[in-house]
C-alpha cells in the first residue's frame, strides 16, 4: 500500500487567512498542531526579514518530529542563512519556489525563461550543498509552458533535486485534465531514481479533493495541504479520501485522525476563521457520527442502511445480532442514536476468539514528564512487552501495542465516555481500526478509562487478526 506524504502548509497560509500576522506563540502553536498530527512535512513561512522570523524557525526545528521545510524564492542571494536556522532538524528541508507561468516569471521572478532555468539550476545545486534535501516547487504550473515546465523540472533535478511540487495555483482544472498534466510530469520525474512528486490544488472551483483524488490515481507521491480551510485542500479532505477510497486506491497517510477534528477546530478558533463560510466541506471528519436517530419502529433494512453509514461492511448475521440488539434497548430508551448504536456494534458484532489478551499494563504520565506505556500481551501463550511513547497515556499505550504487534492500522475513530457516576465511575471505550477498506470496531469497560481504551484497540485488534487468517 501506497502511503502518501502530507506536506502542511497551515503556517505560510495562516497569516493571509487572518489578514495580519500571527503572533511567536501562534504560530508556535500551529507548528506544534501540525506535528502532533504527523504530518511528513512542516513548511516554514517565507523569512522576510529579522531575525524574529529566524529565531521562530530554529524554535520549531529544534522540537518537530516530522520533517521541517523552509521556503526560498529561486532568486533568495543568501539561502545558507535560511539553511543555518533549520539545520537543528532532524530533517531540515529546503523548498525552493519557482514562479512558473510568464506572468509570475515576469512580475514576480523578474527574469526571463532562459534565465530561470539558469536561476533554478544554480540555487538547487547550492541549497544541495548545504547536506539537506532540496526540493522545488513550481507556483502556477497549470499555466506554464510545457516546454519551459519540462526543461525547468528537468534542470532542479539534474542539479540534484530530491522532489518536484506542481501547483494548480489558479485551479482552472478539471480532475481528468489534472490527472494527465500530472503524467507528464511523471514520465519526467520517473526518469531520476527516487524523485517523488507532490501536488498543490486551488479549491477555486471546489474541485481540490477531486482533483487530488485523480492526481494520487496519476502517480502523485504527495499532497500541499492545511489543515484549516485555506482554499486549496485540506488534511480533513486527505482523511475523508482514505478512508473512503484508501483500500480502493490501494493508499494510505500516516496522519493521526483521531486528533484532526479537534486539531482544526483549535486552530480556526486561534486564527479567526469560521469553518462554516470557508467554502470547503469540512463534514464527515474522523470522529464525526451521522446525526441519526432510530426508534422501536425501525425496520432491519433502516438499521443496516444507518450502520452502512457509519461506514461498517457487516455479514448478515453480525447485522441480525446488531438489530436483535437495538430492538432490546429501543424498547427501554424509545430512541436509539448513532453513538449508541456505534457502541452496539463494537460490543455486538464480530465476536471472535482472542488473538491478544492483555496481560498488564504500567501508565507514567503527568505534567512534567513524556507519557509512557508499559504494555505486556499475550500471544498464543507467549507474552510479548513493549514500551511506548506518545502525547498522552492513550496514545503511549496505543503505540505500545503496534510495537507488539508490529502493525499500523489507521485508527477512524476513539470515544470514551463515562458509564456510570461517582468516583468509581465505570468508563467506556471504543475504538474503531481499518484495515483492508473494512472497519472494525471493539470495546472496552473499566473503572480505569485508560484500562477501558487498551481492552478496546485489543478487542478491535482481535477482529482484524481473525479476519486476516
Amino acid at each position: 500500500m501506497k502511503q502518501i506524504r502530507l506536506i502542511d502548509m497551515t503556517l505560510p497560509m495562516a497569516a493571509d487567512l487572518r489578514k495580519g500576522s500571527l503572533s511567536f506563540r501562534e504560530k508556535l502553536e500551529t507548528a506544534k498542531c501540525a506535528d502532533r498530527l504527523r504530518v511528513d512535512v512542516i513548511e516554514l513561512p517565507l523569512v522576510t526579514g529579522g531575525k524574529a522570523n529566524l529565531l521562530f524557525n530554529k524554535t520549531v526545528s529544534s522540537g518537530a518530529a516530522a520533517a521541517v521545510a523552509a521556503q526560498i524564492p529561486v532568486t533568495e542571494s543568501a539561502p545558507e542563512t535560511i539553511f543555518e536556522s533549520i539545520k537543528a532538524a532532524k530533517k531540515p528541508m529546503i523548498d525552493i519556489l519557482i514562479p512558473s507561468s510568464p506572468v509570475q516569471m515576469e512580475y514576480v521572478g523578474h527574469l526571463k525563461a532562459p534565465a530561470m532555468l539558469s536561476a533554478i539550476g544554480a540555487q538547487v545545486a547550492k541549497c544541495v550543498s548545504f547536506g539537506c534535501e532540496t526540493v522545488v516547487t513550481f507556483e502556477d504550473a497549470t499555466r506554464a509552458e510545457p516546454e519551459f515546465l519540462a526543461d525547468g523540472v528537468r534542470a532542479a533535478l539534474d542539479a540534484g533535486a530530491a522532489a518536484v511540487t506542481v501547483c494548480d495555483t489558479a485551479g482552472v482544472f478539471l480532475p481528468d485534465e489534472f490527472a494527465q498534466f500530472v503524467s507528464r510530469i511523471k514520465t519526467i520525474t520517473d526518469s531520476f531514481d527516487g524523485v517523488r512528486l507532490f501536488v498543490q490544488v486551488s479549491d477555486e472551483m471546489s474541485m481540490a479533493a477531486a482533483c487530488t483524488a485523480a492526481a494520487i490515481s496519476a502517480g502523485a507521491d504527495g499532497v500541499k495541504c492545511t489543515a484549516i480551510p485555506a482554499g486549496c485542500t485540506t488534511l480533513t479532505q486527505l482523511s475523508q479520501l482514505v478512508r473512503i477510497k484508501g483500500a480502493a486506491m490501494d493508499i494510505s497517510t500516516g496522519l493521526k485522525t483521531t486528533e484532526l477534528t479537534r486539531a482544526t477546530e483549535r486552530l480556526s478558533r486561534m486564527i479567526g476563521i469560521d469553518r462554516s463560510e470557508s467554502g470547503v466541506r469540512e463534514a464527515g471528519a474522523s470522529g464525526d457520527l451521522p446525526n441519526v436517530t432510530l426508534n422501536i419502529n425501525d425496520a432491519l433494512p433502516d438499521v443496516i442502511k444507518v450502520i452502512r453509514q457509519l461506514g461498517y461492511d457487516l455479514s448478515d448475521e453480525d447485522n441480525a445480532k446488531v438489530f436483535e440488539e437495538f430492538k432490546r434497548i429501543a424498547v427501554k430508551k424509545q430512541f436509539v442514536g448513532t453513538r449508541e448504536l456505534d457502541a452496539i456494534i463494537a460490543s455486538t458484532a464480530m465476536q471472535v476468539p482472542s488473538c491478544y489478551r492483555l496481560e498488564s499494563y504500567v501508565i507514567n504520565s503527568g505534567n512534567v514528564l513524556t507519557a509512557t506505556a508499559n504494555i505486556t500481551l499475550t500471544q498464543d501463550g507467549a507474552k510479548r512487552s513493549s514500551v511506548g511513547v506518545g502525547d498522552g497515556p492513550i496514545d503511549a499505550a496505543f503505540q505500545a501495542i503496534e510495537q507488539i504487534i508490529g502493525h499500523h492500522y489507521e485508527m477512524d475513530d476513539f470515544q470514551i465516555q463515562t458509564v456510570t457516576e461517582g468516583t468509581e465511575a465505570m468508563g467506556s471505550a471504543i475504538v474503531k481500526l481499518r484495515a483492508g477498506g473494512r472497519l472494525f470496531s471493539g470495546s472496552g469497560i473499566s473503572t480505569d478509562i485508560i484500562g477501558a481504551s487498551i481492552r478496546a484497540y485489543i478487542s478491535a485488534l482481535n477482529k482484524i487478526v481473525y479476519e486476516e487468517e
